[in-house]
């Protein structure tokens, strides 16, 4: 990615997920919420909000494709420029009332993402990044934090729709997190989780099954403010892989270290 990109890229994802804040919000007094799974909720503004998206970037981007959590279908193609949407990160959350929600968008080309928004408006939070540019929080920089050890950081996790399936691997771990650092949260956004860690506010987040919509905007702002991410063995990151490491830098390794000892007692 040698060459600028065009402005209008990271406009359109900023437009986007603002166009999406103002519709969550005007919407979640009046909610139809129905059931895709037997705890994986949907609201009318999920789709709303996505049909919203997938209109703009039509009339805009023409080559352009879309990776989207409520319309797209298994084996979509994929042009070289594909855009990665969440129209409502925390549906669970915004079916009840509580504010902790977003909408995140990123433009991959070549299966990296190059710019990212995500828009908190409950807070009225904007968490942008273009890649080599720097990540930023309603314009000013965003620097991770300075944590050197787990015993003194902060970390987040989330659990998967499918937690009622499989629960011991995923509270086996979250308790080997839990004893080596000094607090865990699970706030149920992952894009405001990795927006979070990019701010300095979490020190380390891991989820392991995940879609590519719930990070590939949170990853290249944790990415441009400092951060690193990886895949959950420590391996190069891939919004296509589901899982996702990401951290300030300093802690990295040792995340890894707790997830790979996980493994090997399985």
């Amino acid at each position: 990615m040698a060459d600028a990109l065009p402005p209008v890229f990271l406009a359109t994802a900023i437009e986007a997920v603002m166009k999406a804040g103002a519709m969550q919000l005007a919407g979640a007094d009046n909610l139809h919420v129905e059931k895709k799974g037997a705890i994986d909720l949907v609201t009318q503004i999920d789709r709303d909000v996505e049909r919203m998206f997938r209109a703009l970037i039509a009339e805009r981007f023409r080559d352009h494709t879309i990776l989207a959590e409520e319309f797209s279908v298994e084996g979509e193609r994929e042009a070289r420029h594909c855009w990665v949407f969440d129209p409502v990160d925390g549906t669970t959350n915004y079916a009840h009332g509580l504010p902790i929600y977003c909408s995140a968008a990123s433009l991959e080309i070549d299966g990296q993402p190059v710019v990212a928004a995500i828009y908190d408006p409950t807070r009225r939070e904007l968490f942008t990044a273009e890649r080599g540019q720097g990540a930023w929080l309603n314009g000013a920089p965003l620097a991770v934090s300075s944590a050197e050890s787990l015993i003194d950081s902060l970390l987040v996790t989330g659990f998967p729709y499918t937690v009622h399936k499989n629960p011991d691997d995923l509270l086996a771990l979250f308790g080997d997190f839990l004893k080596r650092a000094r607090a865990v949260r699970r706030l149920g956004s992952a894009q405001l989780d990795l927006a979070y860690v990019a701010a300095g506010r979490f020190d380390g987040f891991w989820e392991l099954h995940l879609q590519p919509w719930d990070m590939s905007a949170g990853a290249l702002i944790v990415q441009e403010a400092g951060g690193t991410t990886t895949d959950g063995s420590g391996g190069a990151f891939s919004s296509r892989l589901g899982e996702i490491i990401a951290s300030n830098g300093r802690i990295h390794a040792q995340m890894v270290e707790v997830i790979r000892s996980r493994n090997r007692t399985k």
